[in-house]
């Protein structure tokens, strides 16, 4: 009878003692939401410092960029080819095309070797201007860090484990953890379960408590604490949803296209990544000069903008076509901030139209259509707002806005930005050792 009970106790530790499958995927969980957050600190500081370090450089030499944002370019795209493929561009399209198939995803898209070098090489490309946010990265990071941890305690990598870990990371790099799980059920919606919601959020809030810890209960962009009556509600909502939705679906469309579009317009660049990723820097260089306003993620161009300095009315498209041709280009950097920023340039323009309504509210209104317009994700894009500048009394107008802008965008690019482009990392992930994607060639243009 001794034997027998001693097997049964043998039996129920190894199902739900400390060493069963599932504590060994709640541990890994939480070591990795841990890590998530103060990876993603880290990431930010580095980045914030490697743009600060460009801007010194560009306003003590105006012609420095002339020569360092080309070469730049064309160094992180041939590093990028040669030593990591799977690092090029935002990230999320990787972890997206990851969550197809989890058990060898952590080889490639989400390795600890791609994270290392996605973040080494957007600080890279920040230092030389490049109009990048690193929002993306984190996320495709932070998969990573979850995939590792999975790995580290022998626990069966799922598409949940990826989930949560690119989820984390939105939540960890804008301190604002209700977007992250927004974003997991809209951006990874084809492989998010209802099952695997309490999975994402604890480890969503466990990487949120520790930048929450370290960085103090920061507001991205700063309170703005503005509101709109419901007269100016109808007026200025409808107005910024469809702009910002036909102008972040052209944005989408032109990423979606650029590789067609290089190959018809500029045959000699097509087998020459490098080539083009220096083209692509020189534009990005000639606006920068030219500007003096569209370098980096374009952070304090929108906080300065909301805060309610007046830009000028050249800055949302010159912004535009500074990060379409940074991400064209195929760096490793994302588009959130840029698209932010770009947005923000929009909403100034807004506020010339209607110069009697709080200027602040109706740039905000702007951010989010054009970022709902590009990303297609409105959900995501209110609760970025609205936790990035403290603006719980404009939740409706945000809504209304961004819903307007997602049915504009739907017509002018029927594909969404993020699945078009995760389609060339899913066809190319049994060859993603040796080959990146072209940029752009994804998927023809909606």
């Amino acid at each position: 009878m001794k034997p027998r009970l001693t097997r049964r106790w043998r039996v129920l530790l190894r199902r739900h003692g400390p060493a069963a499958a599932i504590w060994r995927r709640r541990i890994a969980m939480g070591m990795g939401g841990i890590v998530v957050g103060l990876a993603a600190l880290l990431f930010a500081r580095l980045a914030d410092g490697a743009s600060d370090a460009f801007d010194l450089l560009a306003r003590r030499w105006w012609w420095a960029p002339l020569l360092l944002t080309p070469l730049g370019f064309a160094l992180i795209a041939g590093a990028t080819r040669r030593l990591a493929p799977a690092a090029a561009g935002s990230g999320i399209p990787q972890v997206i095309a990851a969550t197809d198939a989890p058990e060898t995803a952590d080889r490639v898209l989400v390795s600890l070797k791609t994270a290392l070098f996605k973040g080494a090489a957007t600080i890279a490309a920040l230092a030389c201007g490049a109009s990048v946010g690193r929002e993306g990265p984190t996320v495709q990071i932070s998969a990573a860090i979850l995939a590792w941890h999975a790995r580290l305690l022998r626990v069966p990598m799922r598409a949940s484990m990826i989930i949560a870990g690119g989820a984390a990371g939105v939540a960890a790099a804008f301190n604002t953890p209700l977007a992250g799980v927004a974003f997991a059920i809209e951006e990874l919606a084809d492989a998010y379960e209802q099952r695997v919601a309490l999975l994402v959020m604890s480890t969503i809030l466990i990487a949120g408590i520790v930048s929450l810890g370290i960085a103090g209960d920061y507001v991205y962009f700063g309170a703005m604490g503005e509101t709109l009556p419901a007269g100016a509600v109808l007026r200025i909502a409808p107005v910024a949803g469809v702009f910002g939705g036909l102008t972040g679906a052209l944005f989408a469309r032109a990423m979606l296209g650029a590789g067609a579009a290089r190959d018809r317009w500029l045959p000699v660049l097509k087998d020459r990544p490098i080539a083009w990723a220096a083209s692509c820097g020189v534009c990005v260089a000639l606006l920068g000069v030219a500007t003096g306003l569209t370098w980096g993620t374009g952070y304090s161009s929108a906080r300065a903008i909301i805060d309610g300095t007046n830009a000028p009315y050249w800055f949302a498209p010159a912004k535009f076509l500074s990060s379409l041709a940074t991400a064209a280009s195929g760096l490793p950097g994302g588009i959130f901030a840029p698209s932010l920023a770009t947005g923000a340039g929009l909403g100034a323009v807004l506020r010339l139209l209607f110069p009697q309504d709080p200027g602040g509210a109706v740039v905000l209104l702007g951010m989010v259509a054009y970022f709902t317009g590009a990303v297609r994700a409105p959900l995501t894009a209110v609760i970025i707002i609205v936790e990035a500048t403290a603006s719980r009394g404009l939740i409706l107008p945000l809504f209304l806005s961004a819903l307007i802008a997602n049915s504009v965008s739907a017509l002018v690019c029927k594909e969404r930005l993020y699945e078009g482009l995760a389609k060339s990392w899913r066809a190319a992930k049994p060859a993603a050792d040796d080959v990146a994607p072209d940029p752009g060639s994804a998927t023809r243009p909606g």
